[in-house]
């Protein structure tokens, strides 16, 4: 317990100032957050199977055109880079065919890899687009992520008896789940209204609050269903006692993608 406070005391302490601060120190931080996460992600793949050096290194590269590409505030809309996504695909999946080998590559290993770098890279981009639209905004977001998980994790220890889904995560429960949701839904919307917008449509914000809090939970229990199949604990130990960097942003990043769908209304 001592190694997990102090290991969360000093990442605080690096991370907050950053978060403050914004611009381009944030924004570098993100993207080694981001690159961290990918490594952790393909980690993970590799303990069933070596993927090709030339794929991790790809992998990487296309990480970095996600993250280092404009961040206007833009970005939250639907506009995409088709050159992009389509560059991906097709540097993905030929080499199914010129490895044509399944213990090396193989189509699932190459769907896989393009899914995670998809999730991982929107996600981690939107963490530094609404950071640039607002402060308050990503804070109110990262409220959200931040109590209801803390709560869900103090209801369940404390009332709760019935299983959420055992078969992802033993501990958790639906006494965690409430508990957590109407914590997280009433410090965040206390906050927006406070902060953000005071004059905020108070039924339209309580739906956005409750749809995040909910999702944040079931991006904590994706997270741990790849665990599962993997048969792993963590993702990683870079942070001593709590894991990788996708252990500790599972939530937040499900949070962000869930947001941009109602950046428009609240």
């Amino acid at each position: 317990m001592k190694t997990r406070i102090l290991s969360a005391i000093v990442a605080l302490a690096i991370f907050i100032p950053i978060f403050l601060v914004g611009g381009t120190i944030y924004h570098l931080a993100i993207f080694v957050l981001s690159m961290q996460g990918l490594r952790e992600f393909l980690n993970m793949m590799e303990t069933k199977k070596e993927i090709p050096l030339f794929i991790k290194i790809v992998s990487y590269l296309f990480m970095a055109l996600f993250i280092l590409g404009t961040t206007s505030v833009e970005n939250i809309t639907f506009g995409i880079d088709l050159r992009l996504i389509s560059g991906i695909f097709l540097v993905y999946l030929l080499p199914v065919v010129l490895y044509h080998d399944s213990k090396k590559y193989t189509v699932v290993d190459a769907f896989e890899i393009i899914g995670s770098l998809l999730f991982l890279g929107l996600a981690f981009k939107l963490l530094i687009v609404i950071r640039n639209m607002s402060l308050s905004l990503i804070v109110f977001l990262f409220l959200i992520s931040i109590f209801t998980d803390t709560f869900a994790l103090v209801t369940g220890m404390f009332i709760g008896k019935h299983k959420l889904l055992e078969v992802i995560s033993p501990k958790k429960t639906i006494e965690g789940m409430i508990g957590g949701t109407l914590m997280g839904v009433f410090v965040s919307s206390i906050f927006y209204i406070t902060v953000v917008n005071p004059s905020v449509d108070i039924f339209a914000l309580l739906v956005t609050t409750l749809f995040l809090s909910i999702l944040g939970q079931f991006g904590d229990l994706f997270f741990s269903a790849i665990k599962r199949h993997y048969k792993k604990k963590d993702f990683s130990n870079i942070m001593p006692g709590h894991g990788g960097v996708l252990d500790r942003l599972d939530s937040i990043l499900f949070i962000a993608l869930g947001f941009v769908f109602f950046i428009n209304i609240i």
